[in-house]
């Protein structure tokens, strides 16, 4: 392994045999990385696979002329890998998170929205037939009412007409259309909505990633650029170089009163200001699992409500209504007559009218075709779980993945890594 390291951080192949090598290790590289990449574009990124497989290739064969040919892209791409660990690494895994979200969790919320508002249309659909049903049975009464009014009353006096007169909605088909029409428009804007939402996430997560990928080399070539051109530049570390040097120059006490900023690469010690940074990404990865819970959290409470809409709308029992008309009529034999003696007047019945009529409100039936509450994939939950774990173990992992680049850099420059050793240990005897 160190060998074929040392062949791929040379400058240039010293035979044939080493460029074979060479050839060999970026070929199984970029071969890998086309794939990864094609995995990405199609599965996270929703391209198609005709054109995720043109960019992978495409990609994999300039990808193995760089590293081919020219030595300094060969260290940016080393450097990429530790990189990943960064905070950049972490946006691609947000940039994951996010699309999870966008193509699992958002369309159950809308589905489950949808079987709810479907609820709401079957119980208006069925209590508006009940209360159509009730006028025609207002009608019966009225009419009913009416005949006992008329065969009641004295011809004399029997008036032309004894029914109650109701305006009545015979026809209830325009209703029915009003309410489909609604609903129909309803579930258009939620489409709209649901596609609007999907297509601007999608969209902006493209473009969040490819900024990502982009920033991650940017972010690779400035340190580099900042390796070769600034002495000072992330050298505090004391290497097995330094440790020779100081040696050699029988200087070993400058490293063992060393200033506490100086630490071991290799070791597990971390500077205060590795620390801070470390606690300031984890309150930003906290931040942001919290908001993926809230997302998660309102999946599961759409498929509540919409599972207890669903059940409860079904265990609707018909609403009884009882409607009791009590009509009597009678007339007192000369009351002023037993009024003066002090008996009570006699009473002639003419007519009595007691009659209890039955009517049933529904609010929900069979033929309401109501779509069954869609429940929380739990395979999210544990995607999601995993990638935040892997999100906090980047935040630890942070500074040795910066130190890994140091030692990456230096391996492919070892000539300016001894000026960088030679540097330090100066600026050491000076502070003695």
């Amino acid at each position: 392994m160190a060998d074929l390291w040392w062949i791929y951080s040379k400058p240039v192949p010293a035979d044939g045999r080493e460029l074979w090598t060479l050839f060999l290790q970026c070929s199984c590289i970029t071969a890998v990385i086309g794939g990864l990449f094609y995995n990405w574009m199609f599965a996270s990124l929703e391209y198609s696979w005709h054109l995720s497989v043109a960019v992978a290739v495409s990609f994999s064969l300039l990808l193995l002329l760089t590293l081919l040919l020219v030595h300094p892209a060969r260290c940016v791409f080393s450097m990429i890998m530790p990189t990943l660990g960064t905070k950049q690494g972490r946006k691609l895994l947000f940039s994951a998170c996010i699309m999870i979200a966008v193509v699992n969790v958002t369309p159950n919320i809308i589905s489950n929205i949808k079987t709810i508002l479907q609820v709401i249309k079957c119980i208006c659909k069925n209590s508006s037939d009940s209360l159509l049903n009730s006028t025609a049975l207002l009608e019966k009464v009225s009419w009913e009412f009416g005949d006992a009014v008329q065969e009641t009353i004295h011809s004399i006096y029997k008036p032309m007409n004894g029914h109650f007169q109701f305006s009545l909605l015979q026809n209830s088909s325009l209703i029915y259309q009003k309410m489909h029409l609604a609903g129909e428009k309803i579930s258009r804007e939620f489409l709209s909505v649901e596609v609007l939402v999907k297509d601007s996430i999608r969209v902006g997560n493209r473009l969040a990633a490819g900024f990502s990928m982009l920033y991650l080399c940017f972010e690779s070539s400035w340190y580099l650029k900042n390796y070769l051109t600034n002495l000072r530049f992330d050298n505090f570390y004391i290497t097995k170089k330094l440790e020779r040097l100081a040696a050699d120059r029988k200087a070993a006490h400058l490293l063992v009163g060393s200033p506490k900023k100086l630490i071991r690469p290799t070791g597990l010690k971390l500077s205060w200001e590795e620390v801070v940074l470390c606690l300031v990404q984890a309150m930003l990865v906290t931040v942001a699992l919290v908001l993926m819970l809230v997302v998660v959290a309102m999946d599961h409470f759409a498929f509540s409500v919409a599972d207890t809409a669903v059940r409860k709308a079904a265990q609707f029992s018909a609403v009884p209504i009882a409607l009791n008309i009590k009509y009597k009529v009678e007339i007192r034999i000369m009351p002023f007559l037993f009024k003066v003696f002090g008996h009570p007047s006699e009473k002639l019945l003419l007519g009595d009218f007691n009659r209890t009529y039955y009517h049933h409100l529904i609010f929900s039936s069979a033929q309401c075709r109501i779509s069954p509450p869609t429940p929380p994939n739990p395979s999210v939950l544990l995607v999601v779980g995993l990638l935040f774990c892997i999100l906090y173990g980047t935040v630890l992992l942070e500074t040795y993945a910066r130190r890994l680049c140091r030692e990456i850099a230096a391996s492919f420059f070892q000539s300016w890594e001894e000026k960088r050793v030679l540097h330090l240990y100066k600026k050491l005897s000076r502070r003695h």
